[in-house]
């Protein structure tokens, strides 16, 4: 039995708290994309997990494999990990041998290239954590693999090979001045030793024969993605996107199982009831702006309805798990969300953040766009074309504030009976029945409607 994580968004949709919801009841969470640029906020009794690197499971005791899709930062990795150990927790985590390695000269790069970006007010906002140089520099044939690591001479190789020619794309390109992060004897020595702590503590796997004798085992498995739908390098709103493949499909080219394996299981998608993003490009429901990533923000300002955007924003706390920028904000997009379902074959939502809207007079979602006179029920191909729609809005009357523990308590029908109407909505333009409702950051403040892996 398999289930997959999606986010349907942009991001931020609250995955981890997803995958701890459920993780009770699988054997092996496994995240397939993706880096450190994730941030997943896992809350148990209280205590609050902030987790960009080692998979959410990791909070229930579970085995967390970081598959062959995944960009690894070992500092960071061992980072988490020992300060788990430190609150008490004993991580669990192997990572794929087929996995790339992001080296500090990734970072630099990544850097770089979004301030020369910014200069034209092309940036996409990245969380400059190397997360795009290093999937360049595996489809270049030139990255760095974990199972590199095991093997020093292997490594001294490969780093006399690929860090002059970063070296002097950064001099001879971006006129950067370079420093010990382009020091091939200081990588050298760094590297080996994670090399050697992922050999002592027995980490690394080959992903997919790992996850293939799991099954056939009889344990259960959770593949847990990062990111969103509309920001896949594939999928989403090019080139604001992320450098990986967020979407189902990623679930499998990035563990090494076949389609069959995570089509044969659940695929939920996980939703925000309103919209939210970091970063630059197209949100055509933005209320409000923000400065340095809404476009044409220096001229429009922050925008008419900037005191609702902010008072979401603050209820929500809609701040970068990993960059602690402020999130923009918008209503809620089903165009986008049936691009999502269409592309995922979600067969189950998770719908959160319904606790958040309480208390709005009205709620609105975009039902439709308006482009060139033509009414669009899902976005277009090209962002260019995303940004120029104009959404049809359908209203709802708002729902009260409650106790919204005791709604967890009570179940489904103990939700305010304006904010069920709102769900039902969703749930029949995506054709996929709602598995569970966040109503608070906590893991006992979800209405668990039904759940997949039981």
């Amino acid at each position: 039995m398999t289930v997959t994580i999606v986010g349907s968004q942009l991001g931020d949709e609250g995955k981890g708290g997803v995958v701890d919801l459920w993780g009770d009841a699988v054997d092996v969470v496994a995240r397939y994309q993706g880096g450190d640029n994730a941030g997943h906020t896992v809350v148990e009794d209280g205590t609050e997990y902030k987790l960009s690197l080692v998979p959410s499971g990791a909070v229930r005791g579970k085995v967390g494999v970081l598959g062959n899709g995944c960009v690894v930062n070992p500092a960071t990795l061992f980072e988490e990990i020992d300060d788990l150990r430190e609150r008490g927790l004993d991580p669990d985590v192997r990572v794929a041998q087929r996995a790339h390695v992001i080296l500090p000269y990734h970072r630099v790069l990544d850097g770089i290239e979004e301030d020369v970006k910014s200069e034209s007010d092309q940036e996409v906002g990245t969380t400059g954590r190397g997360i795009g140089p290093t999937y360049e520099d595996k489809a270049g044939r030139r990255g760095i693999r974990v199972g590199d690591l095991l093997d020093p001479e292997l490594l001294r190789e490969k780093l006399e090979y690929v860090v002059p020619q970063k070296q002097r794309l950064a001099e001879d390109v971006f006129g950067v001045e370079t420093g010990e992060e382009f020091d091939i004897a200081s990588l050298y020595e760094e590297y080996k030793r994670y090399g050697e702590r992922l050999a002592d503590e027995e980490m690394t796997v080959d992903s997919g024969e790992f996850l293939t004798d799991r099954i056939e085992s009889g344990d259960q498995l959770m593949f847990e993605g990062a990111q969103g739908t509309l920001i896949d390098i594939d999928h989403g709103n090019y080139p604001y996107v992320t450098s990986s493949n967020p979407t189902a499909g990623g679930a499998a080219t990035g563990t090494g199982l076949s389609p069959g394996v995570v089509g044969g299981g659940d695929i939920v998608g996980i939703v925000k009831a309103y919209l939210t993003r970091v970063g630059s490009g197209p949100l055509p429901t933005e209320l409000g702006g923000v400065e340095g990533d809404t476009p044409g923000y220096d001229e429009q300002g922050e925008g008419e309805n900037e005191e609702l955007a902010e008072y979401i924003r603050e209820e929500g706390g809609e701040y970068g798990t990993v960059t602690g920028r402020p999130r923009r904000v918008g209503w809620l997009d089903v165009p986008m969300l049936r691009h999502s379902a269409r592309t995922n074959g979600f067969t189950g939502l998770a719908v959160n953040h319904i606790d958040v809207l309480s208390g709005l007079d009205e709620v609105k979602a975009a039902h439709s766009y308006d482009l060139d006179g033509d009414e669009r029920d899902t976005v277009p191909a090209t962002t260019e074309r995303w940004a120029d729609c104009e959404p049809n809005y359908r209203t709802f009357d708002g729902w009260e504030d409650v106790d919204w523990s005791h709604v967890a308590e009570e179940g489904y029908d103990a939700i305010p009976e304006n904010a069920r109407t709102y769900l039902e909505y969703v749930s029949d333009e995506l054709d996929a029945d709602i598995y569970a409702v966040g109503v608070g950051p906590g893991r006992e403040e979800t209405v668990v409607v039904e759940n997949p892996l039981e």
